[in-house]
């Protein structure tokens, strides 16, 4: 299985995201396992891997919108046309900024409602386990991720908030550590307390909080595992 990591002008988790990869899920340049490559954004081709992720940081200094730059790399054309053809894409708070300003994921991230950027550990609780990145989840587990951004407030009108709902494109809600999802835990004004997403097609994923911060055990919290551990087991079924 290979991984491709892209990395923009001012992304700052991708080393991150490639340690768990490699170090802590064993995604090593193997027969056996897998390989995790960088992608530059400047780059016009995926090199073949089977799942793109876009990770967390402030690309192009979050100018205008967040993400809203990124999405006009060149590697993002490539990126459009793999989602379009099924491939999986995950990607991580700016990441998953990122794919909703490209328009494959649905809705928007806004400013967090008290206009401050925050950084702590908030609990998530996934809403279905029948994704990619869902599905190794404990059902009605709380997860312990740390969040990090200052536009992480999801928006959608509610027709199209309906649909999804429907279509379980709601990946995660924002609940308190026993699994309550109430609007006091909402740590960003989120509609809906939504912290994650997928596309339709449930090949396209986003989220605000950062798994790959949560996956060492020298970090003291192992909760965003589960996602990488659902990855891998579905992938390599």
């Amino acid at each position: 299985m290979k991984f491709g990591v892209v990395i923009f002008p001012g992304s700052n988790c991708d080393q991150d995201m490639i340690h768990v990869l490699k170090n802590i899920m064993g995604q090593q340049v193997s027969v056996h396992s897998g390989e995790v490559v960088e992608l530059w954004h400047k780059e016009t081709s995926l090199q073949k891997c089977d799942i793109i992720i876009l990770p967390g940081g402030f690309s192009y200094g979050d100018y205008l919108r967040s993400g809203a730059i990124a999405r006009f790399s060149p590697i993002m054309e490539k990126v459009i046309e793999f989602a379009g053809k099924g491939g999986y894409v995950f990607g991580v708070c700016n990441g998953f900024q990122i794919l909703c300003e490209a328009g494959l994921l649905p809705g928007a991230l806004l400013r967090n409602t008290e206009l401050k950027f925050s950084c702590k550990n908030v609990f998530v609780k996934a809403q279905n386990n029948d994704t990619l990145i869902t599905s190794a989840i404990p059902k009605d587990k709380a997860l312990k991720i740390p969040i990090a951004h200052g536009e992480g407030n999801y928006f959608n009108d509610a027709e199209s908030l309906k649909k999804m709902n429907e279509n379980g494109q709601i990946l995660f809600r924002y609940c308190d550590e026993k699994g309550n999802i109430t609007p006091e835990v909402n740590p960003n004004g989120s509609i809906e307390n939504i912290a994650g997403v997928c596309n339709v097609g449930k090949n396209v994923f986003g989220m605000m909080p950062h798994p790959e911060r949560a996956a060492d055990a020298e970090l003291g919290n192992t909760d965003g595992k589960f996602l990488f551990e659902s990855i891998l087991s579905l992938v390599q079924a």
